[in-house]
């Protein structure tokens, strides 16, 4: 007799069918969480990245490939300066991080280099967790975690993240590490870039807290350090600089938005019988699957997301009004402000708006209203609270000029 499916296990089977029986899942890395923690309206990407499908081929077999991604020169160029930085144990960017992070402790000598190889994610994540707590009860040493595995709730299903290090302060603290190939010129980077990297690194610091929070037991948290260091090519070499970065702001926003992330699960069963996203489907089978689930297109998801091309067509032809773009957070008493978010505006560009203050719509251009009293009732040019006003200038002027004051206004 089998035995019962539990509802994880539920899950996974669902979300299997919906990536295709064929198709192997694509991990959900910390740059893809954390383009969809900026946008957390968009059921269609949770549920494309919750399923591991490739949206990269569903956008091709869509008819709408996307250049979203790194080039496989970028990608080379990036692991020899990895392998640079993390060569001889990982000395210089121990050193680095001493330097920029932590300069009261004691510099690093040696540092220990645990193995953090295992079988598949689950057990990397348990293998991280096990090296983590031994950093933390040996103290007064350095420890060096080259690529960690890390897991972070996301909507209901787990993700599991890979950072580029973990470094264990001699105190117990840790901080995260971002190896980035883009150079630092004169100390400075690009700031997009700079921005992308700090958003991803606040992935991987709340992954690190959940684990922090899971080892105390007996006493306080292990501290997971909100400035996190990113390591850059210095100007135009290939030597290795690096810049502490305070991603309290990024880790913030991050954490909000994954709370209102809606769960996987939800999602999947608000889909017809039969919806699967496996790209070698007829092109109208697939566009219907991909159709039924909702999306909520901004400009900004051209450089986060692989479906931008294909969500823009469709916002633009429904007349969608978040492809003009958002603003800011809805605040009361400013019409209009918040468009694009969740209850905050028109949805829709064609949209007829009506008066605040009640009425039928009108059309045509608003009435024109001259200048009014502050108790309601109009003025004339000649009795305006700006012509009545006495000219506070005049005085001054005179005085300093040394000429009799007269009527600027006769």
């Amino acid at each position: 007799m089998p035995l019962p499916r539990t509802r994880g296990t539920a899950l996974r089977q669902r979300l299997a069918e919906l990536r295709g029986p064929e198709v192997a899942a694509k991990a959900l890395d910390a740059r893809a969480l954390a383009a969809l923690a900026a946008n957390p309206g968009c059921r269609r990407r949770a549920i494309l990245d919750g399923a591991g499908v490739n949206k990269t081929a569903l956008a091709s077999a869509l008819g709408a490939p996307s250049a979203f991604g790194q080039s496989q020169f970028a990608l080379t160029r990036g692991n020899a300066f990895e392998a640079k930085v993390k060569a001889d144990g990982g000395a210089e960017l121990l050193r680095l991080v001493h330097a920029k992070v932590d300069r009261a402790a004691e510099p690093p000598a040696r540092a220990r280099v645990p193995d953090l190889a295992a079988s598949g994610p689950e057990g990397r994540t348990a293998r991280t967790a096990l090296a983590l707590r031994e950093a933390v009860e040996a103290p007064g040493a350095w420890t060096l975690l080259d690529h960690p595995m890390l897991a972070l709730d996301v909507a209901g299903s787990p993700a599991f993240l890979e950072p580029d290090a973990v470094v264990v302060h001699p105190d117990g603290s840790w901080t995260v590490v971002e190896i980035k190939s883009f150079p630092m010129l004169d100390g400075s980077a690009d700031p997009a870039k700079v921005g992308a990297a700090a958003r991803q690194a606040a992935v991987y610091v709340l992954a690190l807290e959940q684990v922090a929070a899971r080892l105390a037991e007996n006493g306080p948290p292990p501290r997971v350090r909100h400035r996190i260091l990113l390591v850059c090519p210095k100007d135009f070499s290939n030597q290795p600089t690096a810049s502490a970065v305070d991603i309290r702001k990024q880790r913030t926003v991050t954490a909000r938005q994954l709370v209102r992330l809606t769960r996987i699960e939800d999602i999947a069963d608000t889909l017809p019988e039969g919806t699967c996203f496996d790209p070698a489907l007829p092109a109208a089978d697939l566009t219907a699957a991909v159709e039924s689930v909702p999306a909520t297109y901004a400009p900004e998801c051209l450089s986060a997301c692989e479906l931008a091309f294909h969500c823009r067509d469709r916002s633009r032809a429904a007349g969608a009004v978040t492809s003009l773009g958002r603003l800011g957070p809805r605040r009361p008493g400013r019409p209009g402000h918040g468009r694009g978010r969740p209850g905050g505006g028109p949805r829709h560009i064609g949209r007829p708006l009506r008066p605040r203050r009640g009425g039928p719509a009108q059309s045509g251009p608003p009435p024109r209203r001259g200048p009014r009293h502050p108790g309601g009732g109009p003025v004339s040019l000649t009795t305006a609270p700006a012509a009545t006003a006495p000219p506070r200038a005049a005085h001054p002027r005179a005085k300093a000029l040394g000429t009799p004051e007269t009527d600027p206004c006769p």
